[in-house]
């Protein structure tokens, strides 16, 4: 995180993790999820990184690397997309969007320096330059009935539709499903946009961001969850992030048999445990002896107590999930695409 952007969040009263330099709560963790589903909260989004794609030929180079339709992404369209290995297991997760000619992407902070150092070894002549932006850039992210109030008080224009973008000021708005958005300001803008936007939206940690994710079915890819998911596991194709018409990226051969042969077995479910979860852990079923039936995408505590989560699970097995080991304590596993 910013120095900057670090030392400003703490005189908000903001409690960071001195370990990982996430935002936990702004004093009341209970409070802000409770508030997460009635009101109006303000998240800093620490844990995503963000680039830049620059260049004449940035749009042709996604395009071969990513599982979109990158090419045909129009002026203020915002896509997922994801970057799978050789073996068509996903290595990352993007927002993917036009700034003008170029492109900008958000994906996970913790994967974002090896992520960029791999795709730079492809670019070789194609004349495109990646940026880090998340040094000199601030993401915010903005849910609840008042959201587009707060972006109208704050001068910022409110996207007509999920998974658009607006722009102004040098300030963008990109809107997700669910009623969420994720505001994208030059590090500058920080101090005043926090003021206005905080006038109708209540600041909140990452455990409540995570949580939406969680009510909106986007299964984010980190560190914990890296090349273990072809994009399928996860629904990814059903947010529109897998583009089955366009030509090769690395693993499109494996994604497009798994897709046309249909031999996904693994899907992704939401879990409801008693139990703490996190991004990574195993899930184990007593009818499936020999392996793990499922892993943990991402998880947060609930307004309503107890813990939810993301989960990727062998769909055969879905019915009698533990946590853990076969015996440790069951989960609840109900399929967000039934």
């Amino acid at each position: 995180m910013n120095p900057n952007w670090h030392s400003f969040l703490e005189a908000t009263d903001a409690v960071i993790d001195a370990a990982s330099n996430e935002i936990l709560h702004f004093g009341d963790a209970a409070g802000e999820l409770k508030a997460a589903q009635q009101q109006t909260v303000l998240v800093p989004l620490t844990h995503l990184g963000l680039l830049a794609a620059n260049g004449e030929e940035a749009k042709s180079f996604l395009h071969s690397q990513f599982t979109s339709d990158v090419n045909h992404l129009e002026a203020e369209q915002v896509q997922h997309s994801a970057w799978c290995s050789a073996k068509g297991r996903m290595q990352a997760s993007f927002l993917v969007w036009r700034d003008g000619n170029d492109l900008r992407l958000t994906l996970a902070a913790d994967l974002q320096e090896a992520a960029q150092k791999r795709l730079q070894m492809f670019i070789l002549r194609a004349k495109v330059k990646l940026v880090s932006l998340t040094d000199t850039h601030i993401l915010l992210g903005l849910a609840g009935k008042q959201a587009a109030e707060a972006l109208a008080d704050a001068g910022l224009p409110c996207p007509a539709a999920p998974m658009t973008s607006s722009s102004a000021n040098g300030t963008q708005v990109l809107a997700l499903e669910g009623g969420r958005y994720i505001v994208v300001a030059p590090q500058e803008a920080m101090a005043a946009l926090w003021q206005k936007l905080s006038v109708k939206a209540r600041p909140a940690g990452l455990p409540v961001w995570r949580w939406l994710d969680v009510q909106a079915g986007f299964p984010l890819v980190t560190l914990a969850t890296k090349e273990e998911f072809v994009p399928q596991m996860a629904d990814f194709e059903k947010l529109g992030g897998v583009n089955f018409h366009k030509g090769c990226y690395p693993g499109q051969e494996i994604v497009a048999r798994t897709q046309y042969l249909g031999k996904v077995k693994r899907h992704l479910y939401r879990i409801n445990s008693e139990q703490a979860l996190k991004a990574g852990d195993h899930l184990y079923s007593p009818e499936n002896p020999d392996q793990a039936c499922g892993m943990v995408v991402s998880a947060a505590p609930s307004p309503a107590g107890g813990f939810e989560a993301l989960a990727v699970v062998q769909s055969n097995f879905a019915e009698n999930v533990h946590l853990g080991s076969r015996e440790g304590p069951q989960v609840q596993a109900v399929a967000v695409n039934p």
